[in-house]
Order: C-alpha cells, then sequence, then structure tokens
C-alpha cells in the first residue's frame, strides 16, 4: 500500500487496487478478468494542449496495485509525468458482443523511480529495459452491460462510495 493515501484531500479522494479489491471484490474480479481477456487494451492520456490521447498499452495486476509499463520517453509516458490523469479501457474483444461487459478505469499514474519497487516489478513481469513504470490511483471504476437483452446497466465505483448500479432501457 502506498503512502498517498494519508496525504490526499477529501475532494482529491483515489484508492490503489488492493483497496478497491476489499472495498468491491465482486466487481474487482470482473474488471480484472476483462483485462485478462485480452493482451492489449486503450489508455487514454491527455497531450501538453489538454488534447486526448489515446494508445495501446499492457497492463498488469500485481501486489495490490494495477500497473502501467511503457517504453522509454513514449508520448503516453511523457503525458502522464506531466499530467498523470488517465483513463483506461479493457479490449473489448473481437465483434460488438463485449463478453462481460465495457470496463472503464480512471485515475492518476504516479511514476516509481524507487529502485527497489520496481525492482520487484522487473522480477514478475520481465519487461523490456528501460521501460517507465506507473502505479495507479483509481478515482473511478465503471462496468457497463447489457442485461436481458433489454436494460443497459452501469455500476459505477468511486473511492469512499458504494457501487451505484444504474439502469435504463
Amino acid at each position: 500500500m502506498s503512502g498517498i493515501e494519508g496525504t490526499l484531500s477529501d475532494m482529491d479522494a483515489s484508492t490503489n487496487w488492493a483497496a478497491f479489491s476489499a472495498a468491491e471484490p465482486d466487481l474487482a474480479k470482473t474488471v480484472e478478468a476483462r483485462f485478462a481477456a485480452f493482451r492489449h487494451h486503450t489508455l487514454a492520456t491527455l497531450r501538453r494542449d489538454g488534447a486526448p490521447r489515446t494508445t495501446g498499452l499492457e497492463v498488469r495486476f500485481l501486489r495490490g496495485e494495477l500497473w502501467l509499463g511503457m517504453m522509454p520517453n513514449s508520448l503516453k509516458a511523457l503525458d502522464l509525468r506531466r499530467d498523470p490523469r488517465f483513463a483506461l479501457q479493457a479490449n473489448p474483444g473481437e465483434g460488438t458482443g463485449a463478453g462481460g461487459g465495457d470496463v472503464r478505469i480512471s485515475g492518476r499514474a504516479i511514476e516509481v523511480e524507487d529502485p527497489e519497487e520496481k525492482a520487484g516489478y522487473v522480477e514478475e513481469v520481465e519487461p523490456p529495459q528501460p521501460f517507465h513504470l506507473f502505479r495507479t490511483e483509481l478515482t473511478e471504476v465503471v462496468r457497463t452491460y447489457v442485461e436481458d437483452d433489454t436494460y443497459l446497466v452501469a455500476e459505477v465505483w468511486r473511492p469512499g462510495e458504494p457501487v451505484r448500479t444504474l439502469k435504463r432501457t
């Protein structure tokens, strides 16, 4: 668990993957399964001028954190160094079925500079070297799916709140 949780103001609430998983284990398992179904996903960052940038990315759920690894000096890494806000969408898969629903995670990406922490990641993942590594602080997790071919259902979680379920026809 990171030490940053205690320094965030109430208006800037976020949490790591372990805390989210403990608070909402069923939704967390569903989200992890959607990300595990495919290797590459879509990351949205903010360019210097504030315009959105989307790029492909692999993610890892390890040791209670959601990790984002990137090639050195990639545009997405430079974007996150400048403005840590991100949105991450699980690969919807082939066709239009999006089995398991559409899953999105929003938050802030904090670059890992501690050599020990980075070495632990390298030991488990064996990424190409050198690379940028970011751990995430979640501000929202959303799963959207169709129920009974009738309802569009959105499950929305934010730190400090229970999952809200919204249904519409």
